[in-house]
């Protein structure tokens, strides 16, 4: 997943603004609103709600149901793609600190 270490100027600019329907983030990924709620059924993503209830995403959310999407388009269970791509989040986490580990001994 990528970095979001700096604050945005506006809610625009913040990948974590859930500025997008379900209808229209369906659209956007080319799938459908059923997949968006089983990515959720599977907690990989846990899209906002509006007043009314209704499922809101933001552009950080969007790129992961996408990772998502390509994984099942290759023949993976949603289930087993939603599994993937927490153990890719993990593993990037993990050299991440492997790094910083390894600067601090220089």
């Amino acid at each position: 997943m990528p970095s979001r270490s700096t604050r945005p100027a506006t809610p625009l600019d913040d990948d974590d603004y859930p500025a997008y329907t379900m209808g229209r983030a369906a659209d956007m990924l080319g799938t459908t609103p059923a997949f968006l709620r089983s990515l959720g059924e599977h907690r990989l993503i846990t899209p906002l709600r509006s007043e009314g209830g209704h499922r809101r995403y933001s552009r950080y959310q969007l790129r992961i149901a996408a990772r998502a999407g390509e994984l099942v388009d290759a023949g993976a269970a949603v289930e087993a793609a939603c599994r993937i791509i927490v153990l890719e989040d993990q593993l990037e986490e993990a050299q991440r600190i492997n790094e910083q580990l390894r600067a601090r001994a220089r």
